[in-house]
């Protein structure tokens, strides 16, 4: 096994999807700016929630930005042409690291496949064929790869598409209600398309399609017979994702995946007509072994082990989101709610007034009804009036969360201070407090304001 993931097959799969991937981020950076992404998310804020443990990003947070995705531009078109590759890939991807670990109010999971895949592309030699750099040093220039190159992609868009499928199987999903919802909130669609969003048997459709499709894709373009089906399959699910869910770039990353799961000889067929065809019969390279041992490895079982540590924290991924990020968990419910917090001034033990609306926009405050950012709101809320020479206790009095429009219920626990609880990627933390729906008429009259601010986990 370990001498068939060193064997030669043409390298025309890595040479397409690095040229695909340089236009996907192209075309992510220039939209960024010229639909105002980045005004929206970087400047036009007092604050931001990064990643936690990446606060220091925020120090970059002003024009700065402009000029990150601009040199994401450029890098870009380097790694499309594949000009300075090395150079291009890897400023591509820590440029990128910027945006993407600087803020989570518009998150999507495509931001981190994006991510993962630059990481990726930083080790493999891309530009060994129809580059810059391979004309101007034809020393570097390859008609072949080995063949792990091409299983660490399949492996890692088996990871998403797996975990994707499991993370479905749950009664709200299979019920139709998370479609239903999704499709409710689409009040800019056509009146007649808005119809067939409507029906149950339709939402059931689309629920149940989802399943199959995250289920078998992998499979079926894997498998020769099935392999031009999963294409058309692949098409009309991610063009239909694209106009129903408007998600950027994200489904033509994904199609451009597919060029891993084609015989290598039949891509550069079909791409690179004038390059050399050379049929290898089973000869193994130790190009870049020490690379696949010591990084690739490690990196596929993290991948693996990753996604599942929610099954090893205390309570409902779905409810306490813990172990929720980096687990493939996509479009999976709808969460509404907001968080208001109690000051007090520990020097005087008198309550302080304080409104989000101080540090945070409309947007940033509908992200206040998930343990973590709720978490680092405090601590925002501590430095604030830290600012002031005030030393403050910060409790989450108001945290009623409703998931895929049920009632809502309180999830954080309003006797504890929240500045002097630590945060923990890998457990449950006790001032998350367990799902109790309450019913209560009055929440219901809201069921139709609440379809205004869905917000689905993408």
């Amino acid at each position: 096994m370990w001498k068939k993931a060193f064997q030669k097959i043409d390298n025309s799969s890595l040479v397409i999807f690095r040229i695909f991937f340089g236009i996907i981020f192209l075309a992510e950076a220039v939209g960024a700016l010229a639909l105002k992404w980045v005004d929206r998310n970087f400047i036009e804020t007092t604050t931001n929630f990064t990643f936690i443990g990446f606060e220091w990003l925020l120090h970059l947070q002003n024009e700065t930005m402009y000029v990150v995705f601009g040199l994401m531009a450029v890098a870009s078109v380097g790694v499309m042409l594949g000009y300075k590759y090395r150079f291009s890939v890897i400023a591509l991807t820590v440029l990128w690291s910027l945006s993407y670990f600087g803020q989570k109010t518009s998150y999507n999971n495509h931001y981190y496949l994006m991510w993962l895949i630059g990481l990726i592309m930083c080790f493999l030699p891309a530009n060994a064929y129809a580059s810059i750099d391979a004309k101007q040093n034809p020393s570097i220039k390859k008609n072949y790869m080995p063949q792990w190159v091409r299983l660490v992609f399949i492996i890692q868009v088996s990871c998403v598409y797996f975990y994707a499928t499991i993370a479905k199987f749950y009664p709200d999903w299979l019920d139709g209600t998370v479609t239903r919802n999704m499709f409710l909130g689409m009040t800019n669609a056509p009146e007649f398309v808005q119809g067939f969003f409507k029906k149950t048997e339709f939402q059931l459709f689309i629920a149940y399609m989802g399943i199959a499709f995250d289920g078998l894709i992998v499979p079926a373009l894997l498998w020769k017979r099935t392999r031009w089906f999963a294409i058309i399959a692949s098409l009309i699910f991610h063009v239909f994702n694209s106009i129903t869910l408007q998600i950027g770039v994200f489904p033509y990353f994904a199609l451009s995946f597919c060029v891993f799961f084609f015989p290598p000889n039949q891509i550069r067929n079909f791409f690179f007509r004038r390059k050399p065809k050379e049929e290898y019969h089973g000869e193994t390279i130790t190009d870049y072994g020490a690379i696949f041992k010591y990084f690739f490895v490690p990196y596929l079982i993290i991948q693996i082990l990753l996604p599942i540590r929610h099954w090893f924290i205390k309570g409902d991924v779905l409810w306490t989101e813990e172990g929720h990020r980096l687990s493939w968990r996509m479009m999976l419910r709808s969460r509404t709610g907001e968080t208001h917090f109690k000051v007090i001034d520990k020097k005087t033990n008198e309550r302080l007034t304080f409104n989000n609306t101080e540090l945070l926009n409309e947007k940033q405050r509908s992200r206040l009804n998930a343990p973590d950012v709720i978490w680092q709101m405090a601590h925002k809320i501590k430095d604030h009036f830290k600012s002031q020479g005030k030393d403050v206790a910060v409790y989450a009095m108001q945290s009623r969360v409703s998931i895929n429009m049920r009632p809502s219920s309180r999830l954080i626990d309003p006797e504890v201070d929240l500045t002097l609880e630590e945060w923990n990627h890998f457990k449950h933390h006790d001032w998350v407090l367990e799902e109790k729906v309450q019913k209560d008429s009055g929440l219901k009259k809201n069921k139709v304001q609440n379809l205004k601010k869905l917000k689905f986990q993408k």
